[in-house]
């Protein structure tokens, strides 16, 4: 069988070429598209709540502004542009019959005038009316039509051939510097263009998807003494702004945003919860950074600006703040110190809320406002919790909600209380320190905290006990990788006295409700960091652990909470020295104001040695007497009954019972308390020495 190679002359399989390609382009960057996203806020739940604010519709052009800058709406249109392409228009019988009788009228042999100036031939001629007949016939022919699918050929099975879906002209009549000039376009200038700029865009930024510049400018401003306005202040050094306020943009409107921020409030320092620091922070900036220091305080502030500019712009550099703002968290876990990490968390959880340093968690709810929570809380130094606040009696709360000056009407009143009872806050019930399979800690060995906590709304009614099964911690049998590896709860299985429970709801991670930040123009999901502190330095011990998910469901599918017991653990290495360690737990979110917890805990480390003795004592007991060992003790302390030569028996001394404590093997008690639960009765048998 004959091989030969040929050119698509006619540009009739030209199409395929360009089908091909386009269609390299056009799939995967349809999966991109429609692929689910991994995120956390896109698949996270949202809480109720029909609460609007008052520009809601710059809050929502900020959102669709991120979406386009992700590039969706270039991909989409990319997207829709190679299905055109790709996508052919089919004809009908009877127009494929049209169009053949007019190009029998204009190739036929008969019909044909030759160009002897090309040297045209009447072989050629007759030849392409062949073609265009073989066409016809594959079109309308079915039996031809399927030669032409099977063999592809009409005449049925030909020699094998090799074409080229490319015309002949590209290589011949002096087009091969064209091409040359082609190939080294796309290989030695844009090849080497898109690589280049996807590598220095990866090198130009840090992983908490900062610039490089603006993260060391932010190493600069960091002090140990910042406070909370400080941080906020330091934010506003980075170079991300710049593409925000372009042009002259840092100057335009300037002296209008910081005049609305200095103004004077009527409920506290500034409209803005300016202090007087920070007002000279402010003064003492220039370009864009200043404007940016003032545009950031507005939106803290939730101070109107009348221009609807300036109020986007406010908006807008929001987001930048929150992503710079983790950087300088990264900043401060490098120094160690807890005070500027604490306050960067705070900032997170101001700039989220949209509230300012030192002002009133309420302000997190729907309609509250300054004035209406300086009336509720009176002459009180310190601002009252969201939680004490939904713990008042329900008539309280009415009352002091919608009878005073500037209250909220009924409807208003019972959205803000909806909203306060879908808030994620977490309440720890028990933290404790273990080392897996070991009953004791011994130095430098692998501990874990493991705490326990639920998700517990303010406002809560009702609130059922803690099951104490649920606070203990299992670990997973060595046969279970998938609950080692932390994929999926460890079984309780009646072994340890625990009734076995059905996990199969519980495998994957139950993801908690979107932030509800209604001021924020971002979909966020809230976080947990749990670390451990020294009180006494003031030093962090053990770098913060994140979580974003939970083990266990936090509301049902009518929107209450369950109270399960949800588990998170921070494993870290026991200090060399033995000894008993006190540290400070902190749990924050990132997100909500005023839900942090704090409390004191104890790692007792023992000595291995000390440790070892502790266990072969602990497992050292009396043989039984029935047992051969049993017999042989009996005859060496002569306690044996019916012994040779009718020696009388030693009397023996009533039996004591002899309290041990039992150490639940999966667990070490921080507070250093004795658990009844944990106490077995031994009994054992003394005799008087003769």
């Amino acid at each position: 069988m004959s091989t030969d190679y040929t050119y698509d002359e006619q540009g009739q399989f030209f199409p395929f070429f360009i089908l091909t390609m386009t269609g390299l382009v056009t799939f995967p960057l349809t999966y991109s598209l429609l692929k689910p996203s991994k995120e956390l806020e896109n698949t996270a739940p949202r809480i109720k709540s029909d609460f609007k604010p008052e520009d809601e519709s710059l809050i929502t052009g900020q959102k669709n502004k991120q979406w386009r800058k992700e590039r969706r709406i270039k991909r989409f249109f990319t997207m829709v542009l190679g299905y055109a392409v790709m996508g052919g228009q089919s004809a009908t019988g009877k127009a494929i019959k049209k169009q053949y009788r007019r190009l029998s009228l204009l190739y036929h042999p008969d019909k044909v005038q030759l160009n002897e100036a090309a040297n045209q031939t009447m072989e050629e001629v007759t030849a392409h009316y062949v073609e265009i007949s073989k066409a016809y016939k594959a079109l309308t022919d079915e039996e031809v039509r399927n030669n032409y699918l099977q063999y592809g050929h009409p005449d049925g099975k030909q020699s094998f051939s090799i074409g080229i879906a490319l015309p002949k002209m590209i290589i011949e009549e002096g087009a091969g510097k064209y091409v040359l000039l082609l190939y080294g376009a796309l290989l030695g200038v844009l090849l080497p263009y898109v690589v280049g700029k996807w590598w220095y865009g990866t090198q130009r930024v840090t992983k908490e998807k900062v610039y490089v510049n603006s993260a060391a400018t932010l190493f600069q401003q960091y002090e140990n003494d910042l406070t909370k306005g400080g941080v906020v202040c330091a934010l506003t050094s980075g170079e991300e702004y710049k593409n925000v306020l372009r042009g002259n943009k840092a100057e335009q409107g300037l002296g209008k945003v910081e005049k609305a921020v200095m103004t004077e409030g009527e409920a506290m320092g500034t409209v803005a919860g300016l202090t007087k620091r920070d007002v000279e922070k402010i003064n003492s900036l220039e370009g864009v950074q200043r404007k940016t220091c003032a545009l950031l305080w507005a939106y803290l502030g939730r101070v109107k600006l009348d221009d609807q500019t300036l109020d986007d712009e406010k908006y807008e550099v929001a987001p930048v703040a929150l992503a710079l703002n983790d950087a300088f968290i990264a900043i401060c876990l490098a120094y160690s110190n807890v005070a500027p990490l604490l306050k960067a968390y705070s900032v997170s959880q101001h700039i989220i809320q949209a509230t300012t340093p030192n002002s009133s968690p309420l302000l997190q709810l729907p309609y509250f406002n300054p004035n209406l929570i300086k009336a509720i809380e009176g002459d009180s130094k310190t601002h009252i919790s969201l939680q004490k606040f939904m713990d008042l009696p329900e008539y309280t709360r009415r009352k002091l909600c919608t009878n005073l000056p500037k209250s909220l009407t009924p409807a208003q009143y019972n959205t803000a209380v909806s909203v306060a009872r879908q808030l994620p806050f977490l309440v720890i019930e028990r933290a404790f320190f273990k080392c897996r399979g070991e009953k004791h800690i011994v130095t430098s060995s692998l501990v874990q905290l493991v705490v326990k906590a639920r998700v517990i709304p303010p406002g809560t009614a009702n609130i059922p006990a803690v099951n104490p099964k649920d606070l203990e911690d299992v670990d997973p049998d060595e046969s279970d990788v998938e609950a080692m590896l932390g994929r999926k709860p460890p079984q309780r299985g009646k072994s340890r006295g625990v009734q076995k429970i059905d996990t199969t709801e519980i495998d994957r991670d139950v993801i908690p409700p979107l932030a509800h930040a209604p001021y924020f123009p971002r979909d966020h999901s809230p976080r947990w960091h749990l670390f451990l502190a020294e009180s006494k330095q003031g030093r962090i011990a053990v770098p913060p652990s994140t979580f974003s998910t939970f083990d266990q469901p936090v509301f049902d599918v009518e929107g209450k909470p369950t109270f399960n017991v949800q588990t998170f653990k921070l494993q870290f290495q026991a200090p060399p020295q033995e000894g008993s360690y006190t540290f400070t737990m902190h749990c924050v979110c990132d997100s909500y104001v005023g839900s942090d917890e704090r409390s004191e805990v104890t790692l007792v480390v023992e000595d291995p040695s000390q440790a070892e003795e502790i266990e072969s004592e602990e497992e050292i007991s009396e043989p039984d007497e029935d047992s051969l060992a049993g017999q042989m003790n009996a005859l060496k302390t002569g306690g044996l009954t019916g012994a040779v030569g009718g020696a009388a028996q030693k009397p023996k001394k009533a039996r004591k019972k002899v309290q041990v404590q039992v150490e639940d093997s999966d667990e070490s008690n921080t507070e250093g308390e004795e658990e009844e639960d944990d106490t077995s009765e031994t009994d054992t048998e003394t005799e008087d020495e003769s």
